[in-house]
């Protein structure tokens, strides 16, 4: 899984399109970044900025952006609405996908350090990176804002967590921190009424609503759900009403139940849940997660391709109810992807042959390896999804649905290697292209080979240490599965066995031209052990096929 980390800051600046530009183009020139969203509030004097990319890239238009910002935003001379405490007054890391919450609290402490150490800026650290229970909170840090900043830092409880307890009166202080994604989310309404939304809003969300207990006292009941925020508004360019929500956090109250407490809490109104929206994007797990309930409500296996899961999503929360819900745009790993990503997983058959065919080099052998592991996965996913639910196999339904949950990923992992490979071995191409007239060049060549091959080298590698993943699912299937369907689970450990010798080809060959011994050896080494395991475990699992057809 690709890594990619979301990064949204506030600066103190909503007027000056100049220097929101400037500070935007720090963001966009830099590598591994993709700037997604820029929204500059006139009353409030705010920028709110939206990027994303790989952890480094990430961290690195973070301070570039903050470093701008400290150079263009004097906040002596600063006026608005909503409340700030720097000119780069907020910057949160959110992980989106192959990134954990922890590594983003690195982020956020590593981008924290360098703000203070070379721009003099003293930084506090929030949410899930806070160093104290009283700093988790962004309102607690900016309390007193700018214009008390002077006197707060004097205060031994408010020692900002990085750089000295110094006034910086240009820039003021910077909040860095780490949280999880944002979901904004509206559900639609069959009425016009604000006031019958709001009433689903209070019960739905985490803080609740006021009301009398029975001996006529003030009480605070509290919500249904945790991580939601939620109230209640007319649209009128809709002509509806909706309830609008912050959700906090999916992993924890997933966008399903969000729906299903709406549509509950509807019916007690008499009115109906027609459908729902998401404002700006949304990480494609919240999606498949959607999915994975409604089809598991149907009674289905939903160990199924991501394209079917996402269209179950939409259609279960009626995402195209107002407007078109189109996944390329509103996804935020689709919205990331380059036009060269995914370019030869993304080919019809024909074309990928066709293409292999030809006296190009890449794709080759690697990729075909990668393919084979693809084709491996899936006929472990289309055993079990043939077993899930049939009769006779209903003890095995939970199990199903694990295997072909798992069978799922590593046929999308899979896919991945097929053009990972083929970049890989470009890139030795580009190194070797590389001049060679003087020898500087000469040097700078043979370590840009070394390089590029080590890499090339564990391309296939990854693909060999992963096919025992395979060969675990085709065993499954071909003991536990549809025996109608016993045969495909034979050729699930065929397929994975092809995959294991293809990558392990490519490995060798590809050590031949390292000078790294160690290295050499160490891979050497790690592939025959696993194409040893590999080649014994696929011939088991044919033998045990070949008996139960009755051969």
């Amino acid at each position: 899984m690709k890594k990619i980390v979301e990064c949204v800051p506030n600066f103190s600046e909503g007027r000056n399109m100049n220097v929101i530009n400037a500070i935007a183009k720090e963001i966009k020139e830099t590598e591994g970044v993709k700037l997604l969203d820029v929204d500059p509030g006139a009353a409030t004097n705010r920028t709110v900025i939206t990027f994303a990319g790989t952890p480094e890239g990430v961290k690195e238009a973070a301070f570039k952006a903050i470093k701008k910002a400290a150079e263009l935003i004097d906040m002596r001379k600063h006026k608005g609405e909503h409340p700030r405490i720097g000119a780069a007054d907020v910057v949160p890391f959110v992980p989106v996908s192959g990134v954990t919450m922890e590594e983003c609290v690195q982020i956020a402490h590593e981008v924290a350090k360098r703000v203070a150490e070379e721009l003099k800026i003293p930084v506090y650290l929030y949410e899930e990176a806070a160093t104290k229970p009283e700093r988790r909170d962004l309102a607690n840090i900016r309390k007193g804002e700018y214009e008390g900043l002077a006197e707060k830092l004097k205060d031994p409880e408010w020692r900002p967590d990085y750089g000295e307890p110094v006034f910086n009166p240009q820039s003021g202080a910077t909040v860095i921190g780490a949280r999880e994604f944002l979901i904004a989310y509206n559900v639609n309404l069959n009425t016009r009424d604000k006031k019958l939304a709001h009433k689903i809003a209070k019960v739905i969300r985490e803080k609740g609503y006021k009301a009398k207990d029975d001996q006529g006292n003030k009480i605070q009941v509290p919500g249904k759900l945790k991580k939601v925020k939620a109230i209640g508004w007319y649209i009128e360019e809709y002509g509806i009403a909706q309830v609008s929500i912050n959700l906090t956090n999916y992993k924890i109250t997933p966008l399903w139940k969000v729906f299903e407490a709406c549509e509950e809490e509807a019916q007690k109104l008499g009115l109906r849940v027609t459908g729902s929206e998401i404002v700006g994007l949304i990480p494609k797990q919240a999606l498949l997660d959607v999915g994975r309930h409604y089809l598991k409500k149907q009674g289905k296996n939903p160990g199924v391709p991501e394209e079917e899961l996402i269209h179950i999503a939409i259609k279960s929360l009626g995402l195209d109810d107002i407007s078109p819900f189109d996944p390329r745009e509103k996804i935020i790993e689709y919205k990331l992807e380059e036009p060269g990503d995914r370019r030869l997983e993304k080919m019809v058959l024909r074309d990928f042959v066709n293409e292999l065919s030809t006296d190009s080099p890449a794709p080759g052998g690697g990729s075909v390896s990668a393919l084979s592991g693809a084709l491996s996965a899936a006929l472990s996913s289309m055993v079990a999804n043939l077993t899930h639910g049939k009769k006779g196999y209903e003890e095995h339904n939970e199990l199903m649905e694990e295997i072909a949950l798992k069978a799922q990923e590593l046929k999308d992992k899979y896919l991945q290697f097929i053009d990972e490979d083929t970049r890989a071995f470009n890139l030795v191409m580009e190194a070797f292209r590389l001049p060679k007239k003087t020898e500087e060049d000469k040097k700078i060549r043979e370590k840009k080979i070394e390089e590029a091959t080590k890499e090339a080298t564990g391309v296939p590698l990854k693909v060999l240490e992963t096919t025992l993943e395979l060969l675990n699912l085709a065993e499954v299937v071909a003991d536990k599965g549809n025996v109608n369907s016993v045969s495909d689970a034979g050729v699930a450990a065929l397929q994975a066995k092809a995959c294991a010798e293809g990558a392990y080809l490519n490995v060798i060959i590809n050590l031949q031209g390292l000078s790294d011994q160690q290295f050499v050896e160490e891979a050497k080494n790690r592939a025959e052990t696993l194409l040893q395991e590999i080649q014994q475990k696929a011939t088991t699992i044919y033998e045990k096929v070949k008996e139960k057809i009755g051969e």
